[in-house]
């Protein structure tokens, strides 16, 4: 019956830390002098009250299931990886690049070669910092940290100086050609949801799939869970954290599909509000699993939209709520592991 219980307060966690979060946070609009059932009803309303929001939670969401898998699946291979940014940054680029040089390929051929670029350059982002670790040594959290900026220097330069928009005084790139644009959802109005979103929960079942129910997936799991003992098996362990990085680095650049194809048409310097940090934290609410990941976006965003009309709706509360919900979140998660190591230092009669 312990054990019992052990599993479903663990299978529950995640959802204990959404709501202790939350509770917090609202606690807080208190003391700033607003009813905390008031804004909860406006994040609720917000979120979805109405098809339009709806979609917009879903439009912030897609882009934080791929960096959240970006995140998830070095993860499992034990590595850190904070380079989403840049590897989305460089892959939304290349979607644009190809649009704007070969403008004229027709659809379905155009979108699917944009898609292809920005996973293989984000790809190629993430193989770095994955090859300088497995072959030299070097520390995946410094290389991918460095790599954000030279990303971001590299973005700026392509898009200031050869693929300008002349008609625009923006920092953006020209138009992609009419043929690369993808479809977008009607039925929620005005919404730039498009099908990256469906994008994105594809590449989670693969992801899953590929992790659980492959031979490579099983290999890489386990390099993560001992290295040692994998090395024993006749694991390459170098190879699979290779591979857990390029997976991550072309899963973040398809972060491109849904901006550049599906609503600005083309590449703007400064498009992501930090997806590939925010992938970070989703990846650790969604406890490194796929379906997790989904979950957490999917929350993620509805924050995000939800305190969008805290500036209008209240006058003590404006939308940074959402950073402050979003952290003490990631906080309530991270205190699981402050109970399990108080539990273990119980005397064993006592334990819960």
């Amino acid at each position: 019956m312990t054990v019992l219980r052990s599993r479903i307060f663990r299978s529950l966690q995640p959802l204990l830390a959404v709501l202790i979060g939350l509770a917090i946070g609202l606690l807080i609009t208190k003391f700033a002098g607003e009813n905390p059932w008031h804004v909860l009803k406006i994040l609720v309303n917000s979120a979805v009250g109405s098809r339009y929001d709806i979609g917009m939670t879903l439009f912030y969401a897609t882009p934080l299931i791929l960096t959240g898998l970006a995140v998830a699946i070095p993860f499992q291979a034990g590595l850190f990886n904070i380079g989403a940014e840049g590897q989305l940054t460089l892959g939304a680029l290349a979607a644009a690049a190809v649009g704007c040089v070969f403008p004229d390929i027709p659809w379905p051929l155009a979108p699917v070669l944009a898609v292809l670029a920005a996973f293989l350059v984000g790809g190629f982002w993430g193989f770095v910092p994955g090859w300088l670790h497995a072959k030299r040594g070097s520390h995946e959290v410094i290389n991918t940290i460095m790599l954000n900026f030279i990303a971001a220097g590299i973005a700026s330069w392509v898009t200031l100086y050869i693929l300008k928009n002349p008609e625009s005084q923006n920092p953006e790139t020209r138009a992609v050609g009419a043929g690369y644009l993808i479809h977008h959802f009607q039925s929620f109005g005005d919404a730039p949801l498009s099908s990256a979103f469906v994008l994105a929960l594809v590449a989670a079942i693969l992801v899953s799939v590929f992790l659980w129910r492959t031979v490579l997936g099983f290999q890489l799991r386990a390099v993560g869970q001992g290295e040692g003992a994998a090395r024993t098996a006749g694991i390459d362990a170098g190879k699979m954290k290779i591979t857990a990085m390029f997976l991550a680095g072309g899963l973040a650049g398809l972060v491109g599909v849904g901006e550049v194809l599906g609503n600005a048409g083309r590449f703007r310097l400064g498009f992501s509000p930090e997806y590939g940090f925010i992938g970070i934290a989703v990846a650790l609410l969604g406890k490194n699993r796929p379906a997790g990941v989904v979950a957490a976006a999917l929350l993620f965003g509805a924050l995000h939209k939800g305190t969008s009309d805290l500036d209008l709706e209240t006058e003590n509360v404006t939308r940074d709520l959402s950073l402050i919900l979003q952290a003490l979140i990631i906080l309530s998660v991270s205190a699981v592991g402050l109970w399990d190591w108080f539990n273990r230092n119980r005397p064993a009669g006592r334990r819960a």
